[in-house]
């Protein structure tokens, strides 16, 4: 204990006397957790970071909240020091690329988030280096505690019975949706025509064009082509393989690539910047057109497939798996929900072309082969199948059993979590410094 004071005194005397030309204080110790500190500056930052997303809660009380869970996350890395757990720099820098990643996205371009927050990527990234360090140990950490948690039938009856009746959340209509799917053949002819467009944009590229230009003109990526193919800065595991291996290996500004395939078509590329892991081009898609002749090919074929579901010669699930071209087809057919992982849809989930089919259907019924466009845009044909229906309804066992079984868990778990708190809490050494003693906090971080 002794060690640990003199080590406090050392480290508040340091960071308390760091000024500017003015001797204004720049950063101060806040909290101490074990031999972990927490700085004013580490509030500040997230604090100012959520100010700017609009994610600020709390009040008053919001830089109490940020200081109580940057006060969990000291008390896990204290424990992860002496478990031995850490996270590797790699681990880091990936997850600080994902959000830096994310972060842009919002913003529409690098330039734009730089512009936003005052700083390089390179400033964020060192700036939030160390607090993302600290919440991935925390996270590696509460996944320990909870790790073995389950909860039996018994403890979700209990759970939900505990719930006050006006309590019981309310769940919206939901729909379990299935179809079969057939894709339409793209003819070779075609796809050697579409390549030998592209040939040529090239070699206009190549004799001088502006790449943008065409892009404007030829690309048919609607969310890049106005932009003049710009797809503005990405790292490794955000395209496909072809589209990413063609683009890391552009060396110079400018670069033209050879035409490449994907699953979305034919794509030309040209470097337009190369920053660390990332990437930015512009590209030129060109997508192989589905013939008429073909199209009908896969309606009539779809139209024997019906026939036989309608016949009752096979059931909608066996027809999935036997006919289907959708990867879902191992799955009776059904339609995952990419928002929550499971085959339920809210009503405001389902895409209106299906909605339009399914709200006509009765449960356990299937629609005659109707046109579709998968997400790459190609047109294909599908039979659609309404396997369940909802109505509105408070939340019950019988028709909402997933769902509760995976609160009682979470509530299983966040109290596991606030036990080893409280359990860390009275063997670790923590103080908090008088500016932020009259904080409300959850737990009891200002023990006697």
């Amino acid at each position: 204990m002794q060690k640990i004071k003199i080590f406090i005194i050392l480290i508040t005397l340091f960071i308390s006397t760091s000024s500017i030309a003015q001797n204004q204080i720049i950063d101060q110790v806040v909290a101490i957790v074990g031999a972990n500190i927490v700085k004013l500056s580490d509030i500040e930052i997230q604090y100012n970071q959520m100010k700017a997303q609009g994610n600020l809660t709390g009040g008053d009380n919001a830089k109490c909240n940020i200081l109580e869970s940057t006060l969990f996350t000291k008390l896990m890395i204290n424990q992860a020091k002496l478990d031995s757990v850490v996270v590797a720099d790699e681990q880091v820098e990936n997850e600080l690329d994902r959000r830096l990643r994310y972060y842009i996205a919002q913003f529409g371009s690098k330039e734009k988030f730089e512009e936003f927050y005052k700083k390089s990527t390179l400033e964020f990234k060192d700036e939030f280096r160390e607090i993302i360090r600290g919440q991935m140990v925390a996270q590696m950490m509460e996944g320990n505690i909870t790790e073995n948690i389950k909860v039996t039938p018994n403890e979700v009856r209990k759970y939900y019975d505990e719930i006050p009746k006006d309590s019981i959340p309310l769940i919206d209509a939901e729909y379990e949706i299935g179809h079969i799917v057939r894709q339409p053949e793209i003819s070779k002819e075609e796809m050697e025509v579409v390549k030998q467009r592209l040939e040529e944009l090239r070699e206009r590229i190549l004799k001088g064009e502006k790449f943008a230009s065409l892009a404007v003109l030829y690309s048919e990526d609607p969310g890049s082509a106005s932009k003049g193919g710009e797809l503005g800065l990405f790292g490794r595991g955000e395209m496909f393989s072809e589209f990413e291996a063609a683009a890391f290996s552009l060396k110079q500004p400018d670069e033209v690539s050879k035409v490449i395939k994907t699953k979305a078509g034919y794509h030309l590329l040209q470097l337009i910047e190369r920053r660390g892991e990332f990437v930015n081009v512009r590209h030129i898609l060109l997508m192989p057109k589905v013939s008429p002749y073909q199209l009908g090919k896969a309606k009539n074929y779809l139209d024997s497939v019906y026939q036989v579901i309608k016949d009752s010669a096979m059931s909608f699930e066996t027809a999935a798996l036997r006919f289907s071209d959708d990867a879902n087809k191992n799955n009776g057919g059904l339609i995952v929900n990419p928002n929550s992982g499971t085959t339920k849809f809210g009503a405001d989930d389902v895409d209106p072309s299906v909605f339009f089919v399914v709200d006509k259907l009765k449960i356990g019924e299937y629609s005659k082969p109707v046109v579709m466009k998968d997400a790459d845009g190609k047109q294909a044909y599908r039979i659609i199948y309404l396997k369940t229906r909802t109505t509105a309804h408070r939340a019950n066992l019988k028709d909402d059993y997933d769902k509760i079984q995976n609160a009682a868990l979470e509530n299983a778990k966040a109290k596991a979590v606030k036990k080893w708190i409280n359990e860390k809490i009275a063997k670790t050494y923590i103080k908090i410094f008088d500016n932020y003693k009259n904080c409300t906090f959850e737990n009891n971080w200002l023990k006697k």
